[in-house]
């Protein structure tokens, strides 16, 4: 007879230390609001029992990540069922129980979102701020199924906290808003709101291409591998450095680079300028002479002695 196999619940280390995430004071600033956490614990409803009508000054998010039951919202009834949540803003007057049958469990999030304007808030992610906040402000007065994961969210920061992992606070933060935001989604209708900010392409591949070949100048580089690691064809690439700026190809580019880096060793350094060739990426002194006679107007013998001199 083949004996039935209960999953375990995956929240029950929750209950070992029911008040660890409310010992932390986290006060979160998120583009221009400050989120401050009053309450963030798993609790559970035995079997019948009621809270009756009361409501809070804050907003508080409810779980239901097991059992069954039910939520006045206001006037409405509502049946609540494992993996459903439902929000209560300030001044909502709800009434909560466990079914008869059956414990319920809840997973509770209470803060208090006040304004506090700043000047050096990210753009973006004020504009993401201020539309998660309005529709907390507007949503509807009932449950929806927790369709983005808001409540794993519960568990990992009680896990990063009881194991003190490295920057477990800064984790923690990043985990409210998680919350704040898949709870919103939970309601969304498929619209579209703020859109994150987008690069300008040429100009960021060609900002990464020079800052690789600054770090690895003294290596054999070429279009091709500097193209590879952008993921793009050498003929792109060798476009995008002409597209910002006409008088200045790849091959001037890592040039200058090079030359740059030359110069820095001569006056810094006591090698030998065949060392300083063969160290920055020239085959031998021979052509970093011709290079650097070409483009400085001098020998690199002479202008160490002209730096030196001053």
């Amino acid at each position: 007879m083949n004996s039935l196999k209960l999953t375990p619940f995956p929240f029950e280390v929750m209950f070992e230390k029911q008040d660890l995430l409310e010992r932390l004071d986290i006060k979160i600033t998120w583009g221009q609001y400050e989120i401050k956490v009053l309450r963030f614990h798993l609790t559970s409803f035995e079997p019948g029992r009621i809270v009756d009508f009361h409501n809070h000054a804050e907003f508080e998010f409810h779980f239901i990540p097991r059992g069954k039951g039910t939520v006045i919202l206001e006037d409405q009834t509502f049946s609540l069922s494992e993996g459903m949540l439902y929000l209560t803003g300030p001044g909502v007057m709800h009434y909560q129980a466990a079914s008869n049958e059956e414990a319920m469990d809840e997973l509770c999030l209470h803060v208090d979102i006040i304004r506090h304007d700043s000047a050096n808030a990210d753009p973006w992610e004020t504009a993401e701020a201020k539309e998660c906040m309005e529709k907390l402000s507007t949503l509807p007065l009932k449950p929806e199924l927790d369709r983005h994961g808001a409540m794993n969210c519960f568990l990992e920061a009680y896990e990063v906290c009881d194991g003190k992992h490295r920057g477990y606070y800064t984790s923690i933060k990043q985990l409210v808003i998680s919350i704040l935001l898949k709870a919103v989604r939970a309601y969304d209708s498929g619209e579209i709101g703020t859109e994150a900010p987008f690069r300008n392409m040429v100009a960021y591949r060609y900002q990464y291409a020079v800052q690789y070949m600054e770090a690895n100048s003294p290596a054999s580089l070429t279009l091709e591998n500097v193209a590879e690691k952008l993921n793009i064809s050498p003929r792109q690439l060798q476009r995008i450095f002409r597209q910002m700026n006409a008088d200045k190809p790849f091959s001037k580019v890592l040039e200058d680079i090079r030359l740059t880096s030359v110069c820095q060793r001569l006056v810094e350094s006591a090698q030998s300028i065949e060392q300083i060739a063969q160290s920055e990426g020239f085959s031998n002194a021979t052509y970093l002479h011709s290079v650097f006679r070409k483009r400085l107007g001098m020998t690199p013998a002479a202008y160490r002695k002209t730096k030196q001199a001053k």
